[in-house]
């Protein structure tokens, strides 16, 4: 019977260890308090900025050369947050592509000419003035 409880604690522990490994922080991680809408930044840029803000969603792109940025989706369709994050401090994964994250970081608005970037990253030819970006000191990733 001893036996029998200390092999159901221990397939226990390993179960419950393997299920918190599948959380994997990045940085300094994400602190407590509210997750804000991405939607909700977009809709009033200014009263977000240079705030430290705390938001969440599915990573759709992510830098191929250093993984110092990641793209996550709204929660409001064709709407995106570029996180970029200090080179070599953070690296995403490629395989961070469909994966939920939460970041934590500055919300900054840039006058910038994206078409450079845009290109430099293999993707189409971007035109636009404003760029919105969070700049990331931490995140969380739940693995599948």
């Amino acid at each position: 019977m001893r036996r029998i409880l200390t092999t159901i604690a221990l397939t226990s522990l390993l179960l419950a260890g393997t299920a918190l490994a599948k959380e994997k922080v990045y940085g300094k991680g994400v602190g407590e308090g509210d997750i804000t809408k991405i939607s909700t930044i977009l809709a009033a840029p200014d009263e977000f900025a240079g705030k430290t803000v705390r938001v969440e969603g599915t990573a759709v792109g992510v830098c191929t050369h250093r993984g110092c940025w990641v793209t996550l989706a709204s929660d409001q369709e064709e709407q995106t947050m570029r996180v970029k994050v200090e080179d070599g401090v953070i690296v995403f994964p490629k395989e961070i592509i469909g994966e939920h994250v939460t970041v934590e970081g500055v919300f900054t608005i840039n006058k910038v000419e994206a078409k450079c970037d845009a290109t430099k990253h293999g993707e189409p030819e971007v035109k636009c003035t404003t760029f919105y970006e969070i700049k990331g000191a931490g995140a969380t990733v739940d693995w599948k």
